[in-house]
């Protein structure tokens, strides 16, 4: 008897020598409510709505009070029912899981609380150990005597992990449904209180058919925990998932997302908080624009190792609509629309009789499209013929080597070479005559920045996205003022060259690229078809296409009219639709702006 209570009382002195240690080793929980972590940044569209974040993603914190009755009431029902009861640990919990354990063979269920997952996820780590164990427990109680239940569980909902860089429930809301956490509905509600188990396994932006079984048995949980009525929750049940946040958005979205994310530092450095960015994003020009691209090359005969480029903005302002940057973000983050720089080919050419109107000229004026030789160098016409004397506005319809050559050592390249960098072509171009058909190197955003101060009257455009940059308590730290443009040729000659450009869509090379409404544009095909690019515009969008290898190797006879043209009309006809049609800058009607249209 003795021996016993001498091995009793020992023990209770191990018990609480052991709870003294642990509680000595417990990581610092003086400063819960000072929590420190690295700045995100989220990207805002035209629409209002984020469409893309970086780092890890915060949301406003909120308290039960300001969050939907029906989402507490679905986390309470799956992750911890008697919450509101047991003072840190549930021992009834831990009994009911270790027999649902036993009984299935297998863990299939947890006994720690909402008290217990919160003290891991802020204080511990994830490993199994029995230190790890006991210093949760010791935490639990510690966040019991400190704060409210309701406290408790408003740091967990602002804590705990949704899956996709979400961070707390109001990031989680805002990530997968583009809405703050209080205008949850009850199948949201439902559905992220299911993601608490797995987020990454029952991501519904990944697996929605897990995410809705998931969802299932949360709303289940509900009625068997008295919180809604069977009806209630097959109504919920039945109500299609609906990704609308950033998670649902196309992978595509990512190149223009990438571009805009590392041009930040050039507006406001690298701040430590959290930054909310304000972009040009059109959501429905860019989804438009994936489809025209996939479809386009999907459809392309010989098509394998094709990739593609498109670049949509507003010709009055510069401000990037759309972007896409290859064919798979997936499998290539190379964003071709604005890192590749590619020979543009006959898209050039438009600068070359610009040049000439600048100094004179005439589309009515004739040129000798007839064989000509430079230092050994003889440019030569696609089609192997020389069609004699005919317009410049001939000449660049049907894009004759021959004769735009003639034309630029008419005027002079200096002229053709100096319009192009006052137009934005920022690379070295070529000091020979070879100028005059696009030997030279641009990105498809320089292209089209280009045709865009062509598309407004002769105005120079930096192609732009970032519209603002504010920090998270909405001060401004960067706002675009100004509009950037400024002449660089005459209106009037700006004017005659577009007329030139609808007549190539009408009745030239770009026949394929033909729309609903006024439209000028240029085919171009560089030397063994290694480039083919459709550049082109409307009274209120500028869309240029590439199309090319990586590699650089030759495609298989694919031209500026064919594919490009073809990718080109997909997008812009479906971007127009509901739009006034309006005529092309220079043939009167109004100046409203994409801006004030959309």
């Amino acid at each position: 008897m003795l021996w016993s209570v001498v091995i009793g009382l020992w023990t209770v002195v191990a018990v609480v020598g052991l709870l003294a240690w642990e509680a000595y080793r417990l990581p610092d929980i003086g400063n819960l409510d000072r929590h420190t972590r690295a700045g995100a940044v989220r990207l805002v569209g035209a629409d209002a709505r984020m469409f893309a974040s970086y780092g890890p993603m915060h949301g406003d914190p909120l308290t039960v009070d300001e969050l939907p009755k029906h989402l507490i009431q679905a986390v309470i029902a799956t992750e911890d029912r008697r919450f509101y009861e047991h003072p840190g640990i549930d021992p009834i919990g831990v009994a009911r899981a270790a027999w649902t354990n036993l009984a299935a063979g297998r863990v299939v269920q947890g006994g720690s609380t909402l008290t217990q997952q919160l003290a891991k996820n802020v204080f511990l780590t994830a490993d199994r150990s029995f230190e790890r164990k006991v210093q949760e427990l010791l935490l639990a109680f510690w966040l019991e005597r400190q704060f409210s239940k309701d406290e408790i569980l408003s740091i967990y909902l602002n804590r705990v992990y949704f899956g996709a860089g979400a961070y707390g429930v109001d990031a989680a809301a805002r990530k997968y449904f583009g809405i703050p956490a209080t205008r949850l509905g009850l199948m949201e509600s439902a559905l992220l209180a299911g993601m608490l188990k797995a987020p990454s396994r029952y991501n519904p932006a990944v697996a929605p058919e897990l995410a809705g079984a998931r969802t299932s048995v949360v709303l289940a949980n509900m009625v068997d925990a008295g919180f809604i009525d069977q009806k209630t929750a097959r109504a919920a049940a039945s109500q299609p998932i609906a990704i609308a946040g950033p998670a649902g958005r196309g992978s595509g979205a990512r190149y223009f997302a990438d571009w805009v994310y590392d041009s930040v530092p050039d507006f406001v450095g690298r701040p430590a908080s959290d930054l909310n960015v304000e972009t040009t994003f059109d959501p429905g020009l860019q989804a438009l624009a994936e489809r025209a691209v996939a479809e386009g090359l999907a459809g392309a005969r010989r098509g394998e190792g094709l990739q593609a480029a498109l670049v949509a903005l507003d010709p009055a302002t510069g401000a990037v609509r759309a972007l896409v940057g290859g064919r798979s973000y997936g499998d290539s983050q190379f964003n071709r629309a604005v890192q590749a720089r590619r020979q543009p080919g006959s898209t050039f050419k438009p600068l070359v009789f610009l040049a000439a109107l600048e100094a004179g000229w005439a589309p009515s004026d004739a040129i000798d499209d007839a064989p000509i030789r430079i230092a050994g160098w003889a440019p030569e016409n696609i089609d192997g013929k020389f069609e004699g004397r005919i317009t410049l506005a001939q000449a660049l319809s049907r894009s004759r080597n021959a004769a735009t050559v003639r034309l630029q050592e008419a005027i002079g390249r200096s002229r053709v070479r100096s319009l192009a960098e006052r137009l934005g072509l920022s690379g070295p171009l070529p000091e020979g005559p070879s100028l005059a058909l696009g030997t030279g190197e641009a990105s498809p955003l320089e292209v089209a920045g280009v045709y865009a101060g062509i598309a407004n009257g002769g105005r120079a455009v930096l192609p732009y996205a970032v519209t603002a940059v504010r920090d998270r308590d909405g001060q401004t730290l960067y706002e675009r003022s100004g509009s950037g443009l400024s002449p660089v040729v005459s209106p009037r000659s700006a004017q005659a060259l577009v007329g030139m450009l609808a007549g190539a869509v009408q009745n030239g090379t770009g026949k394929a690229a033909r729309l609903d409404r006024p439209a000028a544009g240029k085919t171009g095909t560089t030397q063994d078809y290694r480039d083919a690019w459709f550049a082109g515009f409307t009274a209120d969008l500028v869309t240029v296409v590439w199309v090319g290898r990586d590699d650089g190797s030759a495609m298989d006879s694919v031209t500026g009219g064919g594919l490009p043209a073809d990718i080109w009309k997909r997008f812009m006809m479906p971007a127009h639709q509901g739009w006034p049609v309006r005529p092309l800058i220079g043939s009167g009607g109004d100046k409203t702006t994409l801006a004030e249209t959309r």
